[in-house]
């Protein structure tokens, strides 16, 4: 096991990760950032990105997250390829283990490892990931204005996004597994009560149908065995997040979901020098812009913390 010491490690990249590296870099504080598995996050399965402010024309998700890299680069962050697979906040300063093989002890901890959308783990649907496929209609519905598509999934994030895709869309079909949903009450309501949504009701997805984009979804009655094609443009699946949290649960304050408490206003986590951003704590908003000032506080926070305790020294 190979050891190193730094003041503050950021573990995780995306928009909140790169933010927080850009804030930390620029302060002096020498961040070094662990990309972790999915370098980049979920942007990076994400085609055109039109909703980021200072992109007029929209830009391609992995350029995005490509163009946040150098910039973190360009202040001299240290951006290294790994995984962080435990950690152990019990004493003070942190230590976290990346790759099972290199122990950072650091001064500060900025977790920005996201969350990863729940599939269907249909091979069509992978395929077509970014071709007519999403899991974010609030990020990708406006592809699909004027168009029919159809989601899947029974919460309220289902409900909320069937919503959004009906003023937008042409028709919406919202396929259901049973016969109701786990949507609040109100949240039904408003679906219900919209013209263009067609729920359909004991129905599981079997195929996403296309070559090189979605133009049809094919879908099973459960109770009845009826198979049905939907002519789509789009597929929504809505189905939920898993933050990607578990290497914090002994030790950081979580919901029943596994996202990251943070102390309402900052990035603060229960434990000191510890701070949480992007989707590990945001099970709302969700989006890229939301990510990257979540990433700037944990950075502020960051160096506010580690002043005053050289203050506190001296």
């Amino acid at each position: 096991m190979t050891k190193e010491e730094v003041k503050v490690l950021i573990i995780g990249s995306g928009p909140a990760g790169y933010t927080a590296a850009i804030y930390a870099a620029r302060a002096g504080l020498k961040p070094v950032l662990y990309t972790g598995g999915q370098p980049g996050g979920q942007l990076t399965i994400t085609t055109d990105v039109e909703n980021y402010p200072g992109y007029p024309e929209g830009i391609m998700g992995p350029q995005m997250m490509t163009d946040f890299q150098k910039q973190a680069e360009r202040f001299g962050t240290d951006i290294r390829y790994g995984l962080a697979t435990s950690v152990d906040f019990s004493s003070y300063p942190h230590k976290v283990t990346v790759d099972e093989t290199h122990e950072i002890t650091a001064e500060a901890v900025i977790v920005s490892t996201g969350a990863s959308a729940k599939w269907l783990n249909l091979p069509s649907e992978q395929r077509l990931n970014g071709h007519g496929v999403s899991a974010c209609a609030v990020c990708d519905g406006f592809f699909f204005r004027g168009q029919d598509v159809a989601i899947v999934g029974a919460g309220d994030t289902a409900a909320e996004e069937a919503s959004y895709l009906s003023k937008i869309c042409s028709k919406v079909y919202m396929i259901v597994r049973r016969d109701e949903m786990r949507a609040s009450v109100i949240m039904q309501q408003r679906v219900k009560n919209a013209k263009n949504i067609e729920i359909l009701w004991n129905t599981e997805t079997e195929e996403v149908l296309g070559d090189k984009e979605v133009n049809a979804v094919r879908v099973v009655n459960t109770q009845t065995g009826e198979k049905r094609e939907l002519k789509v443009g789009g597929f929504f699946v809505a189905i939920g997040h898993k933050p990607n949290t578990d290497i914090f649960k002994e030790w950081l304050d979580m919901d029943e979901n596994g996202y990251i408490k943070t102390i309402p206003g900052s990035s603060k986590t229960n434990i000191e020098g510890v701070f949480a951003t992007g989707d590990a704590q945001d099970h709302i908003y969700r989006q890229a812009v939301t990510a990257a000032g979540s990433g700037c506080m944990g950075a502020l926070d960051a160096e506010r913390f580690l002043a005053e305790k050289e203050l506190a020294v001296s």
